[in-house]
């Protein structure tokens, strides 16, 4: 049943039956399968884990207007970092106040925009920046992004956004008392896709420095912003990241009065999205001595579309074949390539599947962080196109 571009469906989504009725293997662009029902369970299982952090959703990892919608009628904030985003955003009927403009370096025009829409929460992390808000938008509320980087992220933020904790956070706070701006709290990013648990535990601890020296220049700090890191495709990681979150936040802030959000991304969207995709070509590579070595196959989307992950976000795909009876079939080395004439339009290598023929259909599960606002139509190749579901 579809009700407005959503497909319903029973139970569990079937991959194989939305490939058959999309009639996938007749066309010759790639096509996404979003389940809208998964960026709801995810919801539900933050609630469940991390009662007491309100997420604000980074747009940046995924700005398809049926996400947005979906998870601002969860009533989720949001992470904005463009006066595009903004206006995506309060579109959707979001109120100002679940907003958080959180680029540390914005655009002047940017700045009026928000300050025009009344979205008064703002990252900084630098003196410059903080003489721009006091010309352009000196009422709105200041939060200091520091920086305290896990020792292991997908995507490391460090060298770009955040001010050292021990010196320069104190100083940007003394700056904006004399300038007479305020400031209502702090923030940090330990890195995207984070893998170290104690991270958080270690940034939290800055920032229960920070709040100190706030309340000592009479500033009311009441917002604190641990940023993102949280894995979307291995919830087991993600409940072991909360408990030491939680931990964390017990320890430094119990007083409830403070106001803690978190700004996860492919949390909410990576597994919403499985990515299927048509051989094309194909192509075989044989030794020497005329054994088969390595089976190539060319795709209809690459690392120019949906694959910029590869590129960007420093993601390792999985891939997934729909042959029948194929447990029992030989494997074989197998190298895949996008479409384009790019060599550096390499999807995976190494991987070890039956052999395939052109025609045969590939699944890619877990592509819904930094895919879709990436891509790009790139040597003429269009982009896929997405179907909607939602569980019933």
């Amino acid at each position: 049943m579809e009700v407005s571009g959503i497909n319903y469906y029973e139970h569990v989504l079937d991959i194989r039956r939305v490939i058959e009725e999309a009639q996938v293997q007749n066309c010759d662009e790639a096509l996404n399968i979003c389940d809208l029902s998964s960026v709801e369970r995810k919801f539900r299982l933050w609630q469940q884990q991390l009662p007491r952090i309100k997420p604000y959703y980074a747009v940046k990892c995924n700005d398809d207007s049926r996400i947005v919608q979906t998870l601002a009628g969860l009533g989720v904030g949001f992470d904005c970092a463009s006066k595009n985003e903004l206006k995506l955003v309060l579109d959707c009927d979001v109120s100002p106040e679940r907003i958080i403009f959180a680029n540390p370096c914005r655009p002047i025009s940017h700045l009026d925009y928000a300050k025009q829409r009344q979205v008064l929460k703002g990252t900084v992390d630098n003196e410059f920046e903080i003489y721009k808000l006091h010309k352009h938008y000196p009422n709105s509320n200041l939060i200091v992004r520091f920086k305290s980087e896990a020792k292991a992220a997908q995507c490391p933020l460090g060298d770009k956004f955040g001010c050292d904790a021990d010196i320069d956070a104190s100083a940007l706070m003394l700056l904006a008392k004399a300038l007479d701006l305020t400031v209502t709290g702090t923030s940090f990013h330990v890195g995207s896709g984070c893998t170290e648990l104690e991270a958080y535990e270690r940034a939290i601890k800055k920032a229960k420095n920070i709040f100190k020296f706030g309340e000592l220049l009479g500033y009311d700090l009441k917002l604190l912003d641990i940023g993102g890191g949280f894995p979307g495709s291995d919830d087991e990681q993600f409940v072991k990241i909360a408990a030491n979150v939680n931990r964390a936040v017990q320890r430094h802030f119990a007083d409830e009065r403070i106001e803690i959000i978190a700004e996860p991304g492919r949390f909410f969207v990576a597994a919403a999205y499985t990515l299927v995709c048509k051989i094309h070509a194909k192509r075989e590579v044989r030794n020497a001595a005329g054994k088969l070595d390595t089976v190539m196959y060319y795709l209809n989307d690459g690392v120019y579309g949906s694959f910029n992950c590869i590129l960007y976000d420093h993601q390792l795909v999985t891939a997934q074949h729909y042959l029948e009876g194929a447990e029992s079939l030989p494997t074989f080395k197998s190298l895949i390539w996008g479409p384009s004439c790019d060599a550096l339009d390499k999807i995976s290598e190494n991987l070890r599947l039956p052999n395939l023929n052109r025609g045969d259909l590939l699944g890619f599960p877990n592509m819904g962080a930094y895919t879709v606002p990436i891509a790009s139509a790139f040597n003429g190749f269009p982009l896929p196109r997405t179907l909607y579901f939602r569980a019933i």
